[in-house]
């Protein structure tokens, strides 16, 4: 039972009790929060009066307040016995009756959508209004003052079919005809007929839509009842109807004359069953047949009825047609036939012959033949979907109406002059197109020729295009054509690029880098071509400068040039290579780019970008960059005035040149591969000279961009560059020194400001180390000389104690012509 009550301001709960007023049942309580307004209470007996409380509670479940009422519960849920149809609008339903109920409702509803309910006071109960031989499902509730129960469990039951429409008539004295329509779903038809007033009875059974009962008596009542039977053999609703047989002939029949003033006839016969009229009629010539009717049974032939007429031989039907040509018929019988044409008016009547001539004319006709079918007819495209038919006018016609059917699908055109234009048609059909001319009189001919005509494809949808490569396309359309060709366009500037394919797809080949194009696609049949489908913009990548230069501008940049591109609006110049790369962004055709390493080969690529971010890749001949600039460039004054340019860096594919400019004169040597050094001869001493040492290309050229340096002074220097450290030797003869390690930077410097010359007692050196030893070598004059390395410590500095031999002092006193060298510059 549910229970609506008015909200309470402070309640947090309610709580609803049922409690059977006249049963030992115990009560049912449900409780529900503070926002409900609206609660059910389960689990109660059916037609039983309860009070309903309703209590509001707090939150400290204090009744705030309460109401009551009493209402009876609904009577038990009833249950269906049986459901069936006996007619095909109504079913019938038998159900158990349920205590405490005052009415039952009876629920049909079915797929279709149709729900009814029907209120009734017991079992049985009829449900009506219902659709014949349909399926419906079916329940049934109980009903008190409380209210209704739940449905029963529902069952299935369908409605019979309905009962033939019967028709009857009499042909003969002796005989009924019965015809009917076909019903639906019907599979047998039975058939019961009874005489009336006699209880003897006649049933057949057929499977057609009519039946003839013959041998009957003349004049009498006979009733008729039929049933149909659906596949399943049940039977539905009967019809039954009465017929009355056609009376028979009158018998012994008298004509005598009348004896009064004017002579007459009288007739006598005898009485029939069944007849409540009779007709008596004389004649001295025989009467014009009467019914009389003109149609066509086929295409050019007509014919002519009529009814018979008594005392008569035979009979002449005379038929005239509009332009004066005439024809007549001779029969004994009552029906004629002539050829008659399409598009004329025929004049037709008939006289009945006996020995006393002629009757007088009967009715005259006038029928008129349909317009003929039109000649030259022409139907031709003239759009993608608009059809143009004309042909020649056609006599008699007062309209034509023109017909295009696709299948189900047909399209309509009424005109009066020859010519009729259809449109809007499906595109890729194979149209009937059939003229029918008509007249207000005699209808349309429905027997002309069909002529057919195909409209144009259906327009294709361009749904992707590919990028198959750098100047191929892929094409993907939608077309539903049957048996079309496909022809699609990229149209440009100047050019126009096609494919064709009889699929969905073809590619676009050959196209120009740098190009936009708007991409079209057309179908063609045997009967035209379409519309073109909706463009789609196609652009091509940039394309890639033709021309592409690097130049090596210092040791670590490098200048790159190169042609414009065609649809090109910036460019990424990329140098790579296992050792690092660069790389440049920019709208210009130039770029520099730093962190280049020397002496390292890159590949040189570009990616050329259009205003739309299409992007091409191209590639370069590979860049190699120069050796690296030496360092640690020195100048060695030796014999004949001949310097030796000393240098450190690696080693160069192609050598170093060394050159030597001066205010009087300039110098150039090379090294061989593999050495880092190379000698000037005939130099001018006491000059100032700028020395640079640069790699060699492999064309033979110097690199431009290696530092100048400049060397002046007058103290004889001895500078040696070995890897990458630093020796240097300060006395005023020419030695050559070697190490043997590889790290830190060394200085060797004479205790005495002024070294002078040579005396053949010891000399002190002193030679600052840091982390590695050296060994020194006199240069050749001195060979014999040896120097000996002591090792010492002093705040973290290794100093080597060089003590000199007698034997080296006394060899240099006794070679003089070495002392008197000029000094050279010192950088």
């Amino acid at each position: 039972m549910t229970v609506r009550w008015s909200g309470l301001s402070g309640a947090s709960s309610y709580k609803i009790t049922a409690t059977p007023r006249n049963s030992p049942d115990l009560p049912v309580f449900a409780q529900f929060s503070g926002s409900t307004v609206m609660g059910s209470v389960n689990s109660l007996s059916p037609n039983t009066v309860y009070r309903m409380r309703v209590e509001a509670m707090d939150n400290a479940v204090n009744v705030l307040s309460s109401g009551e009422t009493e209402e009876t519960t609904a009577p038990d849920v009833p249950s269906i016995i049986q459901a069936y149809s006996k007619h095909s609008d109504s079913i019938t339903v038998e159900f158990s009756a349920v205590s405490g109920a005052t009415s039952y409702i009876l629920r049909a509803e079915n797929e279709g959508g149709f729900f009814s309910e029907t209120v009734v006071p017991s079992s049985p109960g009829t449900v009506l209004n219902l659709s014949p031989y349909t399926n419906y499902t079916l329940s049934v509730m109980s009903v008190n003052s409380g209210g209704r129960s739940q449905p029963s469990i529902p069952v299935q039951a369908k409605t019979v079919i309905v009962a033939p429409a019967l028709q009857c008539i009499s042909p003969t004295n002796d005989s009924i005809l019965v015809t009917w329509d076909p019903v639906d779903h019907a599979v047998l038809y039975s058939l019961t007929i009874i005489m009336q007033g006699s209880s003897s009875r006649l049933k057949l059974n057929t499977s057609q839509t009519n039946m003839t009962f013959t041998n009957l008596e003349s004049g009498v009542t006979y009733c008729i009842k039929a049933t149909a039977f659906d596949p399943e053999g049940i039977p539905g609703d009967d019809i039954t109807i009465c017929q009355i047989t056609r009376p028979s002939v009158p018998g012994d029949v008298q004509v005598l004359p009348t004896l009064s003033r004017s002579l007459g006839l009288a007739v006598y016969w005898q009485a029939v069953r069944g007849a409540d009229l009779y007709y008596a009629i004389s004649s001295m010539d025989p009467c014009p047949p009467d019914s009389v009717q003109v149609g066509e049974v086929g295409v050019g032939n007509c014919s002519v009825t009529w009814a018979a007429v008594p005392w008569v031989d035979y009979y002449i039907a005379y038929v005239k047609r509009d332009d004066g040509a005439e024809e007549q018929c001779n029969t004994t019988g009552t029906t004629c036939y002539y050829n008659c044409q399409c598009s004329f008016i025929y004049l037709t009547t008939v006289f009945a012959y006996n020995g006393a001539g002629p009757s007088p004319p009967g009715p005259i006709l006038n029928y008129t033949t349909v317009p003929c079918c039109p000649d030259n007819v022409s139907v031709s495209l003239i759009s993608t979907e608009t059809l143009e038919i004309s042909w020649s006018a056609v006599r008699g016609a007062e309209l034509y109406e023109t017909v295009a059917a696709d299948g189900p699908d047909s399209i309509h055109c009424s005109d009066t002059v020859p010519l009729c234009a259809l449109s809007d048609l499906n595109c890729n059909r194979l149209y009937s197109v059939v003229i029918r001319p008509c007249s207000e009189i005699s209808g349309c001919n429905n027997t002309c020729t069909a002529h057919t005509q195909e409209t144009a494809p259906c327009t294709p949808e361009i749904l992707n295009l590919t990028q198959v490569n750098s100047s191929a396309v892929q094409v993907l359309w939608r077309a539903p054509n049957r048996q079309a060709n496909y022809t699609v366009k990229a149209v440009g500037s100047g050019s126009t690029i096609s494919c064709v394919s009889s699929g969905t797809s073809c590619d676009i080949t050959n196209l120009p880098c740098g190009a936009s194009y708007e991409v079209k696609a057309y179908a063609a049949t045997t009967a035209g071509q379409s519309l073109p489908s909706y463009s789609v913009a196609l652009e091509t990548g940039p394309c890639c400068p033709e021309n592409l230069t690097v130049e090596q501008v210092t040791q670590s940049m490098t200048s790159v040039v190169w042609s414009p591109a065609t649809g090109a609006q910036s460019y990424i110049t990329s140098l790579t290579s296992p050792r690092g790369h660069a790389k440049c962004h920019t709208m210009d055709t130039h770029c520099l780019m730093g962190c280049i390493t020397c002496g390292t080969n890159y590949s040189v690529s570009m990616e050329a970008i259009s205003m739309t971010g299409h992007k091409s890749q191209c590639n370069y001949h590979g860049f190699a960059s120069s050796s690296c600039c030496p360092t640690g460039v020195r100048l060695y004054g030796m014999a004949n005035n001949t310097l030796r340019v000393y240098w450190r860096g690696s080693d160069s594919l192609y050598g170093y040149s060394a050159d030597l400019f001066g205010t009087i004169a300039n110098y150039t040597c090379s090294s061989a591969l593999g050495s880092n050094s190379c000698d000037i001869q005939q130099v001018v001493c006491g000059q100032v000279y700028t020395a640079v040492v640069a790699p060699l290309t492999s064309q033979g050229s110097k690199v431009s961009f290696c530092p100048r340096r400049l060397y002046s002074g007058n103290v004889t220097t001895f500078t040696v560059w070995i890897s990458t450290c630093v020796l240097l030797w300060q006395q005023h003869w020419n030695c050559v020194l070697s190490r043997k390690e590889e790290c830190g930077i060394a200085a060797a410097i004479d205790q005495k400001e002024n070294a002078g010359d040579c005396h053949p007692k010891d000399q002190e050196y002193y030679l600052e180390i840091r982390g590695f030893e050296i060994s020194v070598s006199l240069p050749e004059t001195h060979r014999d000389a040896t120097l000996h390395l002591t090792k010492k410590y002093q705040k973290n500095t290794a100093v080597h104690h060089i003590a000199q031999r007698q034997t080296a002092m006394r060899k240099r006193r006794n070679q003089k012509k070495d002392r008197g060298r000029e000094p050279v510059g010192v950088a």
